[in-house]
Order: C-alpha cells, then structure tokens, then sequence
C-alpha cells in the first residue's frame, strides 16, 4: 500500500490566548497542498512488531516518531494485530510550518483503517488523531478547513480558487513550541508589514509573525524580500515557520523566482513550488 502525506499552509492564525492545559487557543485557516511525503505500509507475518524505515537519518526512528506512535495507538484502539513495515520517505521538509509529521501521522492512520478494513468513520479518525498532536485531525478531513481550539476543531471548507505558490525555507527550522511561548511578549521589527493581505479572495495573516521574525531576522528579511517581486500577491510565514509562502500572480514563473532567492537571499534556500490542489493520499481510490 503506497500513501502520500500532503503538507500544508496556514493562509490565517489567529492566536486567541493561553488555555489550562497548557496549550494555545487559535483559529486558523490551514490548506493541504501538492507537495507529500510517501508511505509505503505493509502486513507481515514475520513479526508482530512494526518495523519502521525513515530516509531521513535527522528524524527518529523509535518510539518517538509519530508514525510509528500512530500504528500503535490505531492498534490497541482497534485491537488490530499483526506485523507491520511502514517506510517513510521525506519530501516534506521538518521544522518548515508545513506539518510534515503530523501529515504522516494521519496518513497511516487513513491508511490502516483501509488496510485493515476496520471502516472507523472520519470522526472516530479524528479522535484518535487528536491524542497525536494538534494539527494532526486537519489531515484526515482531506480538505482546506477552519481548526479552532488547539488545532483539534476541524470544519471543511472551499477555497474560492487554487493558488498557485512557492514555498521558501532557508537552512534552518523553527521550534514550534518556542514561537508560540514568545507569542505574547513579542514586539514587532521596523520597517516590517504584519498587516493582513487580500489576494483572490483570500484574508492572509498570522500572529506567529512577530515571535518568529523577532528571533529569526532572516524570514522578516525574506517576506519582505518576497512582496517587493512583481511575481508576489501574497507572501506569509506559514505556522510557525521557517517556511514563508509566496503566492504567485498569473503567469508568474515559479522556478525563476526560486533562482533569485538563491541568487540574492542564500545558495541553500530550499524552495518548491505548488498549488492548493494537493494530490490524492490514496492514488486511485480516496478522493
């Protein structure tokens, strides 16, 4: 069984404060998008453990990994048995904003459900997916959504067009749980925008901005980089980063304007360029 694991931007993040147990309340507009990694699941009968392979060495292979705690915990959940080997291979850059491991999270968790036939519906996918991490139950809707609460309140939505993008990573990630601790005390850099944008119909902001740009100079550099290019409608920090999203005007030539940011930011920017149209996780069968 081959699954893609799509990644994501948030187009909006709203934080609305700190909760009791410790996590933040948001409210964000989050959408998958064309760039997946791929999982690759299979039965065995030599074993009754789950053996896991990573192509990525930087990302651990053990207990720790969230793939390999979602086949455990869709196991002992559905008193599911049997030998399994997922391997996992990284497209989707880790520390960037665009929830690669929670994506792989849920992927295997759509995908056991088919491979074991246990036809658990999306909400009961949903609450399993929760127990893994916030942002991991806007995967199994398979759909751009609204996630209030910590990420776990999930509402479908359609976007009014497709947006094409580029995706802009220097060489270096962001720690999720730093951003959102400097969230409250940070202050906003001279001479940066953090104003909402408009663009096809679409409100772009994020309240991760200010922490992120505070420590992180270089990503403030490179938005503002970004929407000075006559290529750029929009450009974003995507969650809490290091990823800033352009959103690319009609036309535009995605690959020239990734040359540039290497050319006139840094030679080892990453940079990809996509859509808001992501590939289906199951080739041939899911939607």
């Amino acid at each position: 069984m081959q699954l893609y694991a799509p990644a994501k931007i948030n187009l909006s993040l709203e934080i609305k404060g700190r909760r009791e147990d410790g996590f933040h309340e948001i409210e964000t507009l989050m959408a998958p998008i064309s760039l997946a990694d791929r999982l690759t699941i299979e039965r065995t009968i030599e074993t009754e453990g789950i053996d896991f392979f990573c192509d990525d060495a930087a990302l651990p292979a053990g207990e720790d990994n969230l793939v390999v705690r979602a086949a455990k915990l869709f196991r002992k959940s559905t008193e599911t048995s049997g030998g399994l080997k997922i391997s996992l291979e990284k497209k989707i850059p880790h520390g960037a904003g665009l929830g690669g491991g929670s994506s792989d999270a849920a992927t295997t968790l759509l995908g056991l459900n088919e491979l074991f036939a246990t036809r658990l519906g999306q909400k009961d996918l949903m609450e399993l997916a929760a127990q893994l991490g916030s942002d991991v139950p806007f995967f199994i809707a398979q759909s751009a959504a609204v996630c209030r609460g910590r990420g776990e309140i999930v509402s479908p939505v359609k976007l009014p067009v497709a947006l094409r993008l580029l995706l802009v990573k220097p060489d270096f990630g962001v720690p999720t749980p730093s951003a959102y601790a400097r969230w409250k005390d940070s202050r906003a850099l001279a001479g940066v925008d953090y104003a909402a944008q408009e663009f096809s119909g679409v409100r772009f902001t994020t309240d991760l901005e200010r922490p992120v740009f505070e420590k992180f100079i270089l990503l403030a550099y490179l938005k503002t980089w970004l929407r000075q290019q006559p290529e750029v409608g929009v450009a974003l920090l995507s969650g809490s980063g290091s990823t800033v999203f352009a959103v690319l005007r009609d036309g535009a030539e995605a690959d020239h304007l990734g040359e540039r940011v290497r050319t006139e930011i840094d030679p080892t920017t990453w940079t990809f360029a996509c859509e808001t149209t992501p590939i289906k996780w199951r080739q041939g069968r899911a939607e």
